[in-house]
C-alpha cells in the first residue's frame, strides 16, 4: 500500500553525533554535551556501529569509584553484569565503557518494528544501519510519533484508495470514511461482512490512525416471503417452485 507502512529512514534524524572507539571519557562527556544528547554510537573502521555509550555506562564509573574494594566483584546471581566488572572503575575509552554489540534497527525497518525494540531494548532511541551495518542516523521516541501529525484528510484519502476500494470493489452502499483528530469512523454496507474484522485491522496499521470505529453493516435483510404461507404450505414449497418428475 502506499505510504502505509513508513519505514525508519522516513522520520530519523540523519545529522548524528557518535563517536570512534578509541574516544576518551572526557571526549563523550563533552559531546554528548554539546549536542544535548544521552547516549552516542560508537564507531569502528566504515562508520559500522559496534556499541553505544550511554550516560548510564558513564555514571558505573562514578558508582564503581565510590564503592568498597571487591563490592562489584564477579559473582554468580549479580543483578547488574556491568556493576558486577570491576575494571570497569578503569575505563577511559569508548571501546571500553559501551555497551555491546549495539542495538540497531535497519534503515527499511518498519515504525512498529523499531518501537518494539526500543521497548524489549529499554532505550529512547536506536542507531539505524544499513545492510553492511553502517550508521546512516538515528531515530528516537519523538521520530516514531511524527506520523501522528498527518492530516486527518490524508490518512481518509489513503484508506478510501487502498483499503476500501480494493477490499469492497462492488459494495452494497457506498462505504463513507470519516477521520477526525485521527479516529476513524467507518459506515455503509457491504456484501461480506466477514471481510469486516479484516478491514479493521488494515485501517489500524494505517500510520496516523489513532482508533479505529467500525460501524460497516451487511445488506438489508431480504423479506422472508415463506412466513406468509401455513406451515404445511411452506414444506411443500420446494416441489411447488421445481418442475414435475
Amino acid at each position: 500500500m502506499d505510504g502505509t507502512p513508513h519505514r525508519v529512514g522516513d522520520v530519523m534524524t540523519r545529522r548524528v553525533v557518535a563517536v570512534g572507539h578509541a574516544a576518551t571519557f572526557k571526549d563523550i562527556v563533552k559531546a554528548m554535551g554539546e549536542w544535548k544528547v544521552s547516549a552516542v554510537p560508537v564507531l569502528t573502521e566504515g562508520n559500522r556501529v559496534v556499541g553505544v555509550v550511554s550516560e548510564a555506562d558513564l555514571l558505573r564509573k562514578q558508582e564503581l569509584r565510590d564503592g568498597e574494594p571487591g563490592r562489584y566483584a564477579s559473582r554468580e546471581g549479580a543483578a547488574d553484569p556491568a556493576l558486577a566488572a570491576p575494571d570497569k572503575a578503569g575505563a577511559v575509552t569508548a571501546e571500553e565503557l559501551m555497551t555491546a554489540p549495539a542495538v540497531t534497527v535497519h534503515v527499511e525497518a518498519t515504525l512498529a518494528q523499531a518501537a518494539r525494540s526500543m521497548a524489549r531494548a529499554r532505550v529512547k532511541r536506536l542507531p539505524v544501519v544499513d545492510d553492511e551495518g553502517t550508521l546512516l542516523g538515528i531515530v528516537s521516541r519523538s521520530d516514531l510519533l511524527k506520523v501522528y501529525l498527518r492530516e486527518d484528510e490524508d490518512i481518509a484519502e489513503e484508506i478510501r484508495r487502498e483499503i476500501v476500494a480494493r477490499v469492497f470493489p462492488a459494495p452494497s452502499e457506498p462505504v463513507h470514511v470519516e477521520v477526525r483528530d485521527g479516529v476513524v469512523r467507518l459506515t455503509g454496507r457491504v456484501r461480506d461482512t466477514g471481510l469486516v474484522p479484516v478491514t479493521a485491522r488494515l485501517v489500524r496499521s494505517v500510520e496516523g490512525v489513532v482508533d479505529v470505529d467500525c460501524a460497516l453493516m451487511g445488506p438489508p435483510r431480504v423479506p422472508d416471503l415463506e412466513a406468509d404461507f401455513p406451515e404445511d404450505e411452506v414444506s411443500r414449497w420446494p416441489w411447488r417452485a421445481g418442475s414435475i418428475t
